[in-house]
């Protein structure tokens, strides 16, 4: 039986493993990288098993390719399925992208075309991987630096229908928004705006590296003082959306992404508390 996830959460990343082993930490819940885990004993299993004890957590993938060209992977959604089971995850979440083709993974998260033929493409392989799992499946926005000439539509208006079309919900990566809205000079609240309130499950916070004309998504750096306003914009707008800090590289000692994610309570306890006074 899935647990309920509310509050705050992390990443699990193994230079952590010992510290949510060692002593509890204040932390609501924790999301794993599905692609650590399919794998059948180790390390990660190991402290897998004993955190998840104390832990609620959600699984979070970057390897299932739900936009690409070839037929879905039905080993890796057995696996998949299998490690759900094991996990028992409130959720389960991916791209809203492709990342090559069976000879060649290109080891990034790709953009798709924001057309009607895209969504004809995707509609069938989101439901059939939720047939496979058993329950809704989570897409994540990518970050972009350049688009296609192929652009019928607004990324913030491709993901509304997708939403519609599937029952899919949203995990929306604020960092993302930010990076692309940047990237691509448009407004990023007219993105949270389009987003229907009922269908966002999850929100991720991260950093980035600001080149002046670009930014990139690495997750490398602390959460920047933008992404902290539009997180606000999107409490104003959402209301409570379980959060987390995501942080890949660079790896800081666990108490200062404690501290990120103390930010991360107090930026949503401000923005809930302006929603009140301005209603």
């Amino acid at each position: 039986m899935s647990k309920t996830i509310k509050g705050f959460g992390l990443g699990l990343r193994t230079e952590h493993y010992r510290d949510f082993v060692a002593a509890p930490q204040p932390v609501d819940w924790l999301e794993v990288i599905t692609e650590n885990y399919l794998v059948p004993g180790g390390k990660p299993l190991h402290y897998l098993d004993q955190i998840r004890r104390d832990y609620p957590m959600v699984m979070h993938g970057v390897a299932l390719s739900i936009g690409g060209s070839e037929p879905l992977d039905q080993a890796y959604l057995r696996d998949l399925h299998a490690l759900a089971e094991r996990v028992e995850p409130a959720w389960i979440s991916d791209h809203l992208c492709w990342t090559g083709t069976s000879s060649l993974n290109l080891h990034d998260l790709l953009p798709l075309p924001y057309t009607e033929s895209s969504l004809h493409h995707l509609v069938p392989r989101v439901m059939q991987v939720q047939d496979i799992l058993g329950r809704v499946l989570l897409l994540e926005n990518v970050s972009s630096y350049v688009n296609y000439r192929a652009n019928e539509m607004s990324e913030w208006e491709f993901i509304r229908e997708l939403l519609v079309r599937t029952g899919c919900e949203l995990l929306l990566d604020v960092n993302n928004v930010y990076v692309s809205s940047v990237n691509h000079r448009f407004d990023p609240r007219a993105f949270i705006d389009a987003m229907p309130i009922t269908a966002i499950r999850q929100i991720h916070l991260a950093g980035h590296e600001d080149h002046g004309g670009h930014i990139i998504d690495t997750h490398d750096q602390p959460i920047c003082a933008a992404v902290w306003e539009l997180y606000a914009y999107a409490v104003r707008r959402f209301g409570h959306i379980p959060t987390m800090i995501e942080r890949d590289d660079n790896m800081p000692p666990l108490e200062v992404l404690l501290a990120e994610l103390d930010m991360a309570r107090s930026v949503e306890q401000r923005s809930l508390a302006d929603t009140r006074q301005a209603a």
